[in-house]
């Protein structure tokens, strides 16, 4: 297994979403890991990991990705930042030599951009697309400066034909949802070898710590900010949401948690009131069992948001736009309120905040459907599956 990433600890969904497929698929499967690092300081983690793989190997790339090294090679590469930047030599050496000497059933690739690490051979490849990385992009560059946008644009033509290249160049493709199987079927032109492994949930752990709906009015938004997506979304509730919350709950509350949070976020934070830029937490259930609502104003990119999962499973009633939800079925109404607008989202959140009874249906019916429907337990089997077949086919 090839990862972009150490998949622990738990900071990022691909962290969460590859380290609870190990600790499953593990029992039935021998499975070596091959994972990039930043740090070295990240070394400390290996010997947890290994606890469910064969081996554990890391590689270092560059610990910041905006260095003059990785913009000059992406002017002169027709590959995009994307890849250059998570780009190590050592890497595809590693994996030759592995191939060389162990018969391995299947190589197993998290994001198209750890592809071309993988050297010519004839073991089947899996490839598992945790969302379209090229129409984030898309929606970042609509929005960003416009001198930034001609070189934004180039770049993005380069991801769009990289990620493309390497759907059809893997034995099977693995996406989140229904919904993103049938966009890269409309694009390839074709559904067969595209499987569908969604993402999961430990709904037993989340109940460890049950939902305590607070006396002040607390709001809360959860997500990452290396993804593009969760900072436009984040500066989205700041800049057109959160004043209009103000205005009709006086005392309410914002906490905005996630790892590595911009300084710009940190600034528009301390600009309004009752906003609070918590940023990285030790528990994530601390954090979703202490606020009367999860806000999530995605409006781009695709997958499904750990962030959704996560607060369903924790009983947090969530207010959320229609693409935070996409790929999950949820009904409106019954496990989330959806809005469209900064209006809408404005009127719901408020409604939500003001309504107890509210807040506890939306708390039970969505803890009962991500047990029902969104257990790690049963979303491993699937690809558990896959592996089988490809290993019979190896």
């Amino acid at each position: 297994m090839l990862t972009p990433y150490l998949p622990y600890p738990l900071l990022s969904g691909g962290q969460i979403r590859t380290y609870n497929l190990l600790k499953k698929l593990s029992q039935h499967h021998s499975i070596t890991l091959f994972a990039l690092i930043k740090d070295e300081s990240e070394k400390k983690y290996i010997s947890h990991l290994e606890e469910f793989c064969s081996v554990v190997r890391v590689f270092k790339r560059s610990q910041r990705p905006f260095t003059l090294k990785n913009v000059l090679k992406t002017a002169v590469s027709s590959y995009p930042f994307l890849i250059i930047r998570n780009h190590v030599p050592e890497v595809i050496k590693a994996v030759e030599a592995e191939l060389s000497y162990t018969q391995y059933d299947l190589i197993h690739a998290e994001t198209f951009y750890m592809m071309p690490h993988i050297p010519q051979t004839d073991t089947p490849i899996l490839l598992v697309e945790q969302t379209i990385e090229y129409l984030g992009y898309e929606s970042y560059a609509e929005r960003a400066h416009p001198l930034l946008q001609p070189i934004l644009a180039v770049d993005i033509a380069k991801i769009k034909h990289w990620e493309k290249h390497f759907w059809k160049k893997s034995d099977v493709l693995v996406t989140m949802s229904e919904a993103d199987k049938e966009y890269i079927a409309q694009v390839l032109g074709e559904k067969e070898g595209i499987q569908v492994v969604e993402n999961g949930v430990d709904a037993a752990w989340f109940a460890e710590k049950p939902w305590k709906p607070p006396p002040t009015p607390t709001a809360l938004f959860v997500g990452t900010f290396k993804w593009l997506p969760n900072v436009e979304a984040v500066n989205y509730l700041l800049d057109a949401v959160w004043n209009g919350v103000k205005a009709q709950i006086p005392n309410a509350q914002l906490h905005i948690v996630g790892n590595e949070p911009t300084q710009d976020i940190i600034e528009k934070a301390k600009a309004l009131k009752d906003v609070k830029v918590l940023g990285r937490i030790d528990d994530i259930r601390d954090a979703f069992s202490t606020a009367n609502v999860l806000i999530a104003p995605v409006m781009s990119g695709k997958g499904t948001r750990y962030k959704i999962l996560e607060a369903m499973a924790a009983g947090t009633p969530i207010v959320a736009t229609p693409t935070a939800v996409e790929g999950i079925d949820v009904t409106p109404d019954t496990h989330v309120v959806l809005s469209s607008s900064p209006e809408e989202l404005i009127q719901q959140t408020v409604k939500v905040l003001q309504n107890r009874s509210l807040q506890k249906k939306l708390s039970s019916t969505g803890k009962l459907y991500v047990a029902q429907h969104f257990e790690w337990g049963e979303i491993s089997k699937k690809l558990d599956a896959l592996y089988n077949a490809m290993g019979n086919q190896s």
